[in-house]
């Protein structure tokens, strides 16, 4: 299949690498000419896994964004949420009738790209999709290199408009069997675990980021205090999925602690990510994307549509202040919130219409 791969981090290349390696065409670009140079030179990056490491040549490495998602079957952005607005403008001349395009994982990001894309006057029925997770866990061992700790299991995927899921999940299974279908793309988006792990993690041990120059929240951050937060900021996501009628499983992110059911499958993943050491890192508390991704776009996303389904979500409400404290801004009016996306004033009904069928 002929997949384009857009973006410049970890999940990118893990992508790149990855879908190389089982045979797809890949076509990778990034903004940032200057750091794809390497790849332009050589369109080869070294993976790193559990079989060991080896050499993975790409189809494609493009400085032209165009070139990367003419004719491509699956456009593929792994990356943070916050690149979106920026990659949604630079790609909306290129999309066609019938391609789908996967955000692993989107917070919502299946809508707001939509409408960037409709917005520069581009009407073509293209399908947007968004998971739960990044299907990797990967980090950057140099400019071409890639290590990939372990591979995502269930990919829980919404679409938007809801009434193209049959197509898009039939085209996202060619390159990722293990996807799995959710109501439509909002459900989709109260998949993401990011906004559920990440913000409890930085903000219940700021202290040691500040003050120690490495860090690994995923090992001695993690304690039971924090677990204890985790869970009900947990259970608050599933509440909210549960006010809209969103059926089971709800993915309750203590599975992937516990047992094999989460997305990342093997329970002793957790364990693999500690053990690489790839996460012992200096976390900048203002610029980091655990921050600037998970707390303050997927977090106040949360806490917004809480809001509007009318759930309690103190736990939820909780850390986004705190973390508006940190930034020193108002979070709850941040730029992915229903509010800001101009669908706080819907009806349920209204809702529903709009994620099944799309802007008329």
């Amino acid at each position: 299949m002929k997949v384009a791969v857009l973006g410049g981090g970890h999940g990118c290349y893990a992508a790149a690498a990855d879908l190389s390696e089982q045979g797809h065409e890949v076509r990778l670009w990034r903004r940032d000419t200057a750091q794809l140079q390497p790849l332009l030179d050589r369109p080869v990056i070294t993976l790193k896994d559990e079989r060991g490491e080896r050499e993975v040549a790409i189809a494609r490495v493009c400085a032209d964004i165009g070139q990367a998602i003419a004719g491509a079957d699956l456009v593929l952005i792994p990356s943070p949420a916050i690149a979106q607005r920026d990659i949604a403008r630079v790609m909306a001349p290129h999309l066609s009738d019938g391609q789908v395009v996967f955000l692993p994982p989107g917070t919502f990001g299946s809508f707001l790209m939509s409408e960037i894309v409709r917005e520069h006057g581009n009407t073509a029925d293209v399908s947007w999709a968004e998971t739960g997770t990044l299907p990797w866990l990967a980090r950057k061992h140099g400019d071409t290199v890639i290590n990939i700790t372990t591979r995502a299991t269930r990919l829980p995927t919404g679409v938007y408009p809801a009434r193209n899921t049959d197509h898009a999940l039939q085209v996202i299974s060619k390159v990722f069997p293990s996807v799995e279908r959710c109501e439509d793309a909002l459900s989709g988006a109260l998949m993401n675990a990011g906004p559920i792990i990440h913000p409890p993690l930085i903000l219940m041990n700021a202290g040691p980021l500040e003050h120690f120059p490495a860090w690994d929240i995923h090992n001695e951050g993690t304690q039971p205090s924090v677990r204890a937060v985790t869970t009900q900021l947990d259970n608050e996501r599933m509440r909210v999925r549960e006010a809209l009628g969103y059926g089971a499983p709800h993915f309750p992110l203590s599975d992937h602690y516990e047992n094999d059911q989460w997305m990342y499958g093997d329970r002793s993943s957790h364990a693999k990510l500690v053990k690489s050491g790839d996460w012992r890192e200096k976390i900048d508390l203002q610029e980091h994307r655990y921050m600037r991704e998970d707390t303050m776009l997927g977090l106040a996303f949360l806490a917004s549509v809480a809001d509007w389904a009318q759930v309690d979500a103190p736990v939820t409400r909780g850390l986004l202040a705190v973390a508006g404290a940190i930034v020193g801004q108002d979070l709850r009016r941040g730029e992915r919130t229903l509010g800001a996306l101009g669908l706080d004033g819907l009806s349920r009904a209204q809702m529903q219409e709009l994620l099944a069928n799309g802007r008329a």
